[in-house]
């Protein structure tokens, strides 16, 4: 069955007291909607309808580089019916199904779009329901067997219906042409004067159509409509995160106290100490070990390579088998090979340091002009002396070693000692000389106030 997406991203959001879009608000690095997307793609997609309102100009740019989005904009915001009605000139000739997702329910499950999908080759519509713990003022699923009969709001609900758990999720399928056919009779004879999605059921249901349903979790429908439910969200997706990579068997021996991202890989038997912070693209392989308050964000990291305490990791570092990077050590857009090791107090950006090289304590690559970026080579072997400044463009060669406290600033040949500092002079006395000047400066300056 060809399958498009329809995601409502139209809604203003405006609890939660910003001019971002609701849907860009970002849970575990990602907007809401690239969560929902990733799910989605599940369903394999032939199509994908993006319904815009406020913010349309900034939720397009986001999703600019996915491929196969077409955007829709809902200019009056008149119910969900309403919305979803707008993407049907995107949809024209599509005679599949159509699932409608929302852009602020970032956790509804792979699994769970796959079971909508098979469900639809016995009815004519599918809802998906989960089990609230406390049902609150969601509208009621009132089913018959494997049939939904109706959606009961609560304040149309009796006792009994009231009573009933199984509550409206929102998300549905239905086969396309069918879907907006049955949207085309969605009235608006209510007190917000609104077309509500909802509704299509008992049309479809009055013309001899079978719904049906399909549950979730209570988790998985999670919406966000507010900074407190931005935090719940964050809060949901980091316990389940922790969780999945504990069963995975990595370490964390303060598991809370990580911070994943979206896409965060880590191998078994990592070990994953305190107030760690993974950032967007961060990849650790089997075996490393990432100390305390560690940042990572864009980086790979390979087997038995050692992280921190407080080192930072930004975008294009590259950490080969055994790497060690200490404390306060910043890494940027560099190839470290194995072995290397830069231990303390260092910034390494757009470099290549070759294999088992050491880079000392106070180490600068000196990589920006103020108008553009320029490389570091450091060949294999090389010995760094503490407090080396390397002014790139510059290469250094196998076995080079440079003395500390030297500016780098020319190519340095294979196993040459480089040392570019000034000569020390040694000044007898001056210095009392120089702080008796000093102290009576001070209290000339003194008596005068």
């Amino acid at each position: 069955m060809s399958e498009a997406l329809i995601i409502l991203a139209a809604g203003r959001g405006s609890r939660m007291q910003s001019d971002l879009p609701k849907v860009l608000h970002k849970v575990a690095g990602a907007p809401l909607i690239t969560h929902c997307l990733l799910a989605a793609r599940a369903l394999d997609p032939e199509r994908t309808v993006v319904v815009t309102g406020h913010g349309a100009d900034m939720v397009q740019a986001e999703l600019a580089d996915e491929d196969g989005i077409a955007f829709a904009l809902q200019a009056e915001q008149l119910g969900t019916a309403h919305a979803v009605l707008q993407a049907r000139d995107a949809l024209a000739g599509f005679d599949g199904n159509v699932t409608v997702l929302y852009g602020d329910t970032p956790f509804i499950g792979a699994d769970t779009l796959q079971a909508m999908q098979a469900a639809r080759a016995t009815a004519d519509v599918v809802v998906l329901g989960f089990e609230a713990a406390d049902p609150a003022r969601y509208g009621r699923l009132v089913t018959q067997g494997d049939d939904l009969l109706r959606i009961v709001e609560y304040k149309d609900a009796n006792e009994d219906e009231r009573a009933i758990t199984l509550c409206n999720s929102g998300v549905l399928s239905a086969q396309g042409t069918l879907l907006f056919d049955l949207l085309a009779n969605v009235g608006c004879d209510n007190a917000a004067g609104e077309y509500y999605l909802p509704d299509i059921i008992a049309i479809a249901r009055a013309r001899g159509l079978r719904v049906g349903f399909v549950r979730c979790a209570e988790a998985e429908t999670l919406g966000v409509n507010s900074r407190a439910d931005l935090a719940a969200a964050e809060a949901a997706f980091q316990a389940r995160a922790r969780a999945e990579l504990l069963d995975q068997g990595v370490t964390m021996t303060a598991p809370d106290t990580v911070f994943l991202s979206f896409d965060t890989v880590i191998g078994r038997d990592c070990v994953i100490e305190p107030n760690v912070i993974f950032g967007p693209g961060a990849t650790v392989e089997s075996g490393a070990h990432i100390r305390a308050f560690s940042h990572i964000e864009g980086a790979h990291v390979s087997d038995g390579a050692v992280v921190g305490p407080y080192a930072r990791l930004r975008p294009g570092a590259e950490l080969a088998a055994g790497v060690h990077i200490g404390n306060f050590v910043e890494v940027k857009n560099a190839i470290l090979d194995e072995g290397v090791k830069a231990n303390h107090l260092a910034y390494i950006g757009d470099a290549q340091i070759g294999a088992r090289s050491n880079i000392g304590a106070g180490t600068i690559t000196c990589n920006y002009d103020g108008f553009l970026k320029h490389k570091t080579t450091i060949g294999a072997d090389a010995f760094i002396g503490s407090n080396t400044m390397l002014v790139a463009p510059v290469t250094l060669g196998a076995g080079v070693t440079t003395g500390s406290g030297s500016v780098i600033t020319q190519d340095v040949p294979d196993d040459a000692l480089a040392l570019g500092r000034a000569r020390q002079e040694n000044k007898p006395g001056l210095a009392r000389k120089l702080r008796d000047m000093l102290r009576a400066k001070k209290e000339q300056m003194k008596k005068g106030a």
